[in-house]
């Protein structure tokens, strides 16, 4: 009688802690799938409304309360700094997707026109991050070197497949883009730019030297 009961008591806790266990699971799924939401919901609204787009706009958009959003992010330029390094890998990422697309050209153009989404999101938080011009921000450091990075692997193949004159380097690419960004503010910016990028990518193509006539 006695061992039976022990071995229930035994039975009893397994099952417990595999509850718990189970229970602390979920709710660790549940903070990372709420915390992706947030980066996501925050990289729109500040892209579209600005520095001072609401944080209660951020958690309403991501379907969660501003509770959850605080507890994620306590201050505003924590969430601030967070979306724009979540943009920053994302997009690092998306540069290894684009390693297999047949064309480097398209690679590359594919990969430049995401980056304007990009700086369209640090534009709405740029005041708030205080990013110097000169660099100098941690910040700034580690987007310029990950973005740098991300471009030379694009701009690298299309030079070796002789496609891409080969007098540029990545840092330049970045730092033209960038360039183009800064001087468009008006409404509509981001097509214009797009449309300058095209032109710029087209002016970089290797062309077959015309014979003398």
């Amino acid at each position: 009688m006695g061992g039976g009961f022990r071995f229930a008591e035994v039975w009893l806790r397994i099952a417990m802690e595999e509850t718990e266990e189970k229970t602390a699971r979920r709710i660790r799924a549940d903070s990372v799938r709420n915390r992706e939401r947030l980066l996501r919901a925050a990289a729109s609204v500040f892209g579209s409304g600005g520095q001072n787009a609401s944080l209660e706009a951020v958690a309403r958009s991501a379907g969660v309360g501003i509770g959850t959003l605080y507890r994620h992010f306590p201050t505003r330029e924590a969430l601030f700094e967070a979306v724009y390094r979540h943009e920053v890998d994302h997009l690092a990422a998306f540069a290894a997707e684009l390693s297999g697309e047949p064309d480097p050209i398209e690679a590359l153009r594919r990969w430049l026109h995401a980056n304007v989404q990009l700086v369209a999101t640090k534009k709405g938080m740029l005041a708030a991050l205080a990013l110097a011009a000169s660099g100098s921000s941690e910040l700034y450091a580690y987007s310029f070197t990950t973005l740098t990075k991300a471009v030379d692997s694009l701009l690298d193949r299309a030079i070796r497949e002789g496609r891409i004159r080969s007098d540029i380097e990545a840092d330049e690419l970045l730092r033209t883009l960038v360039g183009l960004c800064s001087i468009c503010d008006q409404p509509g910016w981001q097509a214009k730019v797009l449309h300058m990028v095209n032109i710029f990518l087209d002016g970089l193509r290797c062309c077959p030297r015309r014979g003398l006539l």
